[in-house]
């Protein structure tokens, strides 16, 4: 069978990857501590579980509508507003299954073959993915590690052209817990009110898991609001990843064409997940604010040790649970067998010499710097920085 040529060019993301190899190596016996991907060991809260077995006995089998319940929608345009001060009635809002979804619903419904699509790197990996699924062009703007990998509005502006179509960024961003904030996002705001036909898909997914203060969204801005779509969901600040609820609030054409987008590939978001958000969107969030605080730790003790490993260079997240370190000054090492070339093959080494599974940072557009989750027990990262320690001292 000859599969469809827009396949051609779609690779399994390397977290997935990663995560891959590391269970195919604990299936042999090996000792794995796996960092590779974003997902909270806690459980979800006992109340978000309560809530979707009190759906199950009422009956909530039946197919959803597509758009997602209007109790659901109700209490994300509650949440909006009182987290973010967002103004978004339920007109406005879909519920789709995972953020991810959300996101190739906005970029399928705007981006059409040739559009230009501007990508601050280092980003998450299924954005580049999902433009040129849509037959647009990414246009990478370079991030580095001096500017805590966040675009600048000089570096903005001198991207947009006539083509330019979208810009896509996350705060809290994956891969590198940069978080943006208020001043900064108004510099960008300034340059996007000069250019009205460029839209902006903020993912906010990682909303809850800020160690900075407030969440800032760039919404905030009324002058960019028919400009801008926001992204967010159940999965990381409330550990449901396997739940499957995402959810995006836009214009109202732009929800629209999404609606009628999910209608023809999945329909309604699964049901009982639905009704377990509601809960969620509008109970306590202390269970979340207890995560937090636990992310917390991890993040000052990861940074710490990362920090002292020589060679290593570490900037501070302020959000999410990943560290995002400069590994460069590795390339062109060797153990005496292996051979550092760049990042894959530092994230190689580190998984089968060290047994510390990472993902490289190529995967995120920048080669220089690999990505580790902070989402797993102190115990674990504990083994998994003195693994590391004694990997990378071993490469001369």
């Amino acid at each position: 069978m000859q599969l469809a040529q827009r396949l051609s060019n779609i690779t399994e993301p390397q977290t997935i990857k990663m995560a891959k190899l590391s269970r195919e190596l604990k299936a042999k016996g090996v000792n794995i501590v796996d960092l590779s991907l974003g997902e909270p060991d806690f459980r979800t809260p006992d109340h978000i579980n309560e809530a979707a077995i009190k759906a199950i006995n009422e009956g909530y089998s039946k197919y959803p509508p597509v758009a997602g319940f209007a109790e659901l929608l109700e209490a994300i345009s509650i949440k909006l507003k009182r987290d973010n001060n967002l103004n978004y009635p339920a007109s406005q809002i879909i519920v789709s299954s995972g953020a991810k979804q959300s996101i190739y619903n906005a970029v399928t419904s705007i981006v059409d073959p040739g559009d230009e699509v501007i990508i601050p790197t280092p980003f998450w990996v299924t954005y580049a993915t999902q433009v040129e699924m849509a037959g647009g062009i990414v246009k990478y703007v370079h991030c580095g590690i001096e500017d805590d990998f966040k675009i600048t509005p000089e570096c903005l502006e001198a991207a947009i052209t006539r083509k330019t179509k979208l810009f896509m960024f996350s705060s809290p961003c994956n891969p590198t817990g940069s978080v943006y904030s208020r001043a900064e996002l108004a510099g960008l705001a300034e340059v996007f009110k000069r250019h009205p036909y460029v839209n902006i898909l903020s993912d906010e997914i990682y909303e809850y898991i800020n160690f900075s203060g407030g969440h800032e969204s760039i919404a905030q801005f009324e002058e960019l609001k028919d400009q801008v779509m926001v992204v967010n969901g159940m999965a990381k600040g409330f550990a449901m990843t396997g739940w499957r609820i995402g959810y995006m609030a836009g214009p109202r054409d732009v929800v629209q064409a999404c609606e009628k987008l999910q209608a023809q590939t999945t329909s309604g978001a699964n049901s009982i997940a639905q009704r377990a958000s509601i809960t969620a969107l509008l109970s306590d969030l202390a269970p979340t604010y207890k995560m937090v605080a636990a992310y917390k730790e991890r993040r000052d003790y990861v940074i710490g040790e990362l920090q002292q490993i020589p060679g290593v260079k570490a900037n501070l997240p302020h959000g999410a649970f990943y560290a995002f370190p400069d590994i460069s000054s590795f390339f062109g090492k060797t153990d005496g067998e292996t051979v550092i070339n760049n990042d894959t093959d530092l994230s190689m080494y580190l998984l089968n010499t060290g047994h510390v599974s990472t993902v490289c940072g190529t995967a995120f557009g920048n080669p220089n710097c690999i990505r580790l989750s902070f989402a797993t027990s102190m115990a674990n990262l504990t083994e998994a920085t003195e693994r590391m320690r004694k990997a990378l001292g071993q490469l001369k």
